[in-house]
């Protein structure tokens, strides 16, 4: 093994820098034996690598190579498998777990040993050794305490070391000059000694020569103690010199910091002082303008802004910590707040003045209002009041209570205002929209009350004042039997309860425009208003919004606009947006009744007001929307439009009701039924209302429902006619309605419009083939026999074998009918078809073609049964398709 080692170490490791400390001869476990070395190694150089290397013998001849190196760092654990039992199995765990068996329990024990001693002197992380036997480690550590572990070690396991170049050099050299070294040893040795000898002595010699110089040293140094004696000694007195000097320097540098204290604070007291000086000071005219500032001029009320914005500055000044200590502090401040006290309670009793003021002032200018349907102009007042906006954001930031109260005050007195300039607004309003004047009355002592109007509408246009009429009157309806069309139409007026001198297209248009300006009157009488309280009162308009309701600021008061305080500091409950609110509905609380009374009238005086209604409420609450989706105007413009909606959704109910309810005569002739002419009616108008309207939507629900009524209307009264054939009461007015819609083109109706087209043509066709079995009555009789035959399973040409069917029963039958008896019958059928129809829709001739087509198509059926049932008999007709062109066109022509 040692000669092993020696090669292992000259061959592999000793190029590389490497010395060879321990090898032990494995193979791995389990497979087929296949022995290499495992070697512990460190490296020359500093600093030092420990690795295990393995290394096999080459294949190809006797030399070995490295194959494999691992550093001892890598190494976690080493696993002897057991510490009692000799048992050449040992694990090392790299980064995998490697399995050896070694060949000889000892060589394995000595491996491990040098592992742990490398371990113990060359790496800081230890590696677990388990199933290794203590006294194996023990060992290998020396006894003594002072000696180096690391060094006995080295010399333990360095069995072996070459000598260096210099070493090399020096033994030749000797061992030239002692040629017999080689040959004799002994005397090789014997003259080393000697010489050794000889160098000893002279070393004596040479130690005892220098005592002399040792004593004269010692002299020196006797002498070099005696100066340094004398030098320290000087150093104390001088210590003691500067000692006093530092006392007197350190009394000198303190007086100092005693100066540069008292300067420090002399100049902090100056700026507190100049601090306290430069914000808590108010100038004496701004104290006078407190005091004694004119309110009621522009410059006085500028100069009391600009004294107020500094007292509230002197006020608001963030204090130091201890200045609220000072006598002086508290008796500036004290007299602060008696200022602030005293101008505010001045500046809320001139405002409060100023709002008594208008309201007088405004009365006055009424009477001018009384015959115009306009408001009057509160423009000057806002800006004459803007004025005071600077002072009330003051006062509002100071005295919230003043604050409020000047609004709670402000609101009563505007409200009784506008309630008594917008009570007389509606009451020029409702006396244009009925036509009524009352002379000898001023307008400012009108009556308000709603049953007084009620009364003037009732007197004007009687009991029957609504466009579609009442319930009790449509019962009474009848059909005029007359052929006239003038003594027609004027009938129907009489059913609707509609004359035209009551409802025109002139009085709609006049309540649309009087309806149209009062709103544009309110409208910007509200904004206004409402931008006046937000910038007068400091009230942002564009917050969010909180989550109060409409309903519960209408029912709240306007002194009601409640705050909490805590130390003084309001706080607030609701946004300032639904304060606005707020103020707004108690200013203007009488808009929206008014507005539903107004609503009522023109719904009384005529149902089909609320499409007009509809349309311009939708406009203006839309508009305001835009503005301002939560604004006083647009939350009560919305309340109305339901009122609107809600009357519109009546008059539609109430149309669709009557026509439930229409009662026909059993004696007189029906036409065109009066729903379906009011239909047409209300069509066309609320085409014209809604033309580019927002909610057109309403409208087109709105027909579908009066529609579908219609087509029902029109079946019942067909089905329950006894003077008309239900075929001419169907015909007729699903023409009328299909004419209807496609010339008022509406487009949600376009299904009904076909659907009136096809009852309309089926109805025509079924009244047409009914009629033209009349004329010709045995005749039909007669060819209805011959295809019942037919059907029965006879053939067509035997059919002339039929006893009651043969060729003389036909020309009997046909002899009963000559061109002058046809024309005859035709001449009939013409009038009784003309008594059928009226003339609102102008049928006559259109029936009349159908009919003549109808009796064509009959007859050219009839020959074709003939020359099929009859050939060769020679058998036709005693009159020719042109005669009944010409029968046709001639009855036409004489009536």
């Amino acid at each position: 093994m040692t000669a092993i080692k020696h090669a292992l170490q000259r061959d592999i490791f000793t190029p590389n820098d490497e010395r060879l400390l321990s090898i032990v001869n494995v193979c791995k476990a389990g497979k087929k034996k296949r022995n290499c070395f495992l070697c512990a190694t460190v490296t020359t150089e500093r600093p030092v690598q420990v690795n295990v290397v393995k290394v096999k013998k080459s294949d190809k001849g006797d030399f070995y190579k490295r194959q494999t190196a691992w550093a001892l760092r890598d190494l976690a654990v080493v696993d002897a498998k057991d510490a009692v039992k000799e048992n050449p199995e040992f694990d090392l765990h790299f980064d995998k777990v490697y399995k050896w068996v070694a060949s000889s329990t000892v060589e394995k024990n000595t491996f491990i040993s040098c592992i742990w001693k490398l371990n113990q002197r060359y790496l800081r992380k230890k590696i677990d050794f388990i199933n290794v036997s203590s006294q194996l480690l023990e060992e290998s550590v020396p006894s003594g305490e002072n000696q180096s572990v690391t060094g006995g070690d080295e010399e333990a396991v360095d069995e072996y070391q070459e000598l260096n170049a210099r070493e090399e050099q020096d033994i030749e050299i000797m061992m030239e000059g002692c040629e017999y070294a080689i040959s004799n040893a002994e005397a090789f040795a014997e003259k080393l000694s000697r010489e050794l000898q000889v160098l000893d002595g002279a070393n004596i010699q040479s130690i005892m020569a220098s005592e002399k110089q040792v004593n004269i040293l010692m002299k020196l140094l006797d002498e070099a103690l005696k100066e340094v004696d004398q030098i320290e000694l000087k150093l104390s007195s001088y210590e003691e010199m500067l000692q006093s000097v530092k006392e007197q320097m350190d009394q000198i540098s303190e007086s100092n910091h005693l100066i540069h204290l008292s300067n420090t604070n002399n100049v902090k007291l100056l700026s507190e002082i100049e601090f306290l000086v430069n914000h808590m000071d108010l100038a004496k005219g701004h104290i006078k303008a407190l005091q004694e500032g004119d309110l009621t001029s522009s410059r006085g009320i500028e100069a009391c802004t600009n004294a107020a914005d500094a007292l509230l500055q002197c006020m608001n000044v963030a204090l130091r910590p201890g200045h609220d200590m000072l006598h002086a502090v508290k008796q500036q401040q004290q007299r602060f707040s008696d200022l602030r006290e005293q101008f505010a309670r001045r500046l809320a009793s001139h405002l409060n003045s100023v709002f008594v003021q208008q309201g007088h002032d405004q009365s006055s200018t009424l009477a001018q209002h009384s015959v115009e349907l306009t408001l009057p102009n509160h423009h000057p007042f806002h800006r004459d009041l803007l004025r005071y906006a600077k002072l009330m954001e003051w006062l509002k930031n100071t005295d919230y209570g003043k604050y409020e109260g000047l609004t709670k005050n402000y609101m009563d007195y505007l409200s009784r205002l506008y309630e008594r300039e917008i009570k007389d607004f509606f009451e020029v309003a409702k006396i244009k929209m009925t036509g009524t004047t009352r002379e000898g009355k001023k307008f400012a002592t009108l009556p308000r009350k709603e049953s007084a109007v009620k009364q003037e509408t009732e007197s004007l246009h009687g009991s029957s004042g609504k466009l579609t009429g009442s319930t009790s009157s449509l019962n009474k309806l009848s059909v005029q039997s007359s052929g006239s069309r003038r003594s027609q139409s004027s009938s129907l007026l009489d059913m609707g309860n509609m004359s035209a001198s009551d409802l025109d297209v002139a009085d709609r248009t006049k309540f649309d425009k009087i309806f149209e300006q009062v709103l544009s009157e309110l409208e910007p009488l509200c904004l206004a208003e409402q931008d006046f309280i937000s910038k007068f009162f400091k009230l942002q308009q564009h917050q969010s919004i909180s989550g109060t309701t409409t309903n519960e600021a209408e029912e709240m008061d306007g002194g009601t606009l409640s705050r909490s305080y805590t130390s003084g500091v309001p706080q607030t409950i609701s946004s300032e947006k639904d304060m606005i609110r707020q103020m707004m509905t108690k200013i203007f609380r009488c808009i929206e009744p008014e507005l539903n009374n107004l609503i009522a009238l023109g719904d009384k005086i005529d149902s089909f007001n609320s499409l007009y209604m509809l349309v311009k409420m939708s406009h203006h609450v839309w508009t305001a929307q835009n503005v301002d989706p939560a604004s006083f105007l647009s939350t009560t413009l919305g309340n109305v439009l339901v009122t609107v909606k809600r009357n519109f959704d009546k008059c539609i109910s109430n149309q669709m009701k009557q026509m439930d309810e229409v009662k026909i005569s059993k004696k007189s002739k029906v036409g065109i039924l009066p729903f379906v002419a009011e239909f047409e009616e209300f069509a066309a108008l609320a085409e014209s209302i809604f033309k580019n309207a927002e909610r057109r939507g309403d409208l087109d629900k709105a027909y579908i429902k009066l529609i579908r009524a219609v087509f029902v209307s029109v079946e019942k009264v067909a089905n329950e006619s006894q003077k008309t054939p239900r075929d001419v009461v169907m015909m007729e007015n699903f023409h009328h309605i299909f004419a209807t819609l496609s010339r008022l083109k509406i487009s949600c109706l376009e299904a009904e419009k076909k659907e009136a087209k096809q009852k309309y043509t089926d109805h025509l066709q079924s009244y047409v083939i009914y009629s033209l079995g009349q004329p010709l009555e045995k005749l039909n009789h007669f060819f209805e026999g011959v295809e019942a035959r037919v059907a029965q399973g006879i053939r067509e040409e035997e059919v002339s074998y039929q006893l009651a069917f043969n060729k003389q029963e036909l020309r009997k039958v046909i002899k009963e009918y000559p061109g002058k008896e046809v024309k005859k019958g035709l001449d009939n059928l013409y009038k009784k078809v003309d008594k059928h129809l009226c003339e609102e829709e102008n049928l006559l001739q259109v029936v009349w073609h159908s009919m003549q087509d109808e009796f064509i198509r009959q007859y050219k059926h009839f020959e074709g049964l003939i020359a099929r049932c009859y050939p060769g008999s020679g058998i036709t007709m005693e009159f020719t398709i042109q005669d009944i062109l010409d029968y046709c066109s001639s009855i036409a022509q004489s009536h």
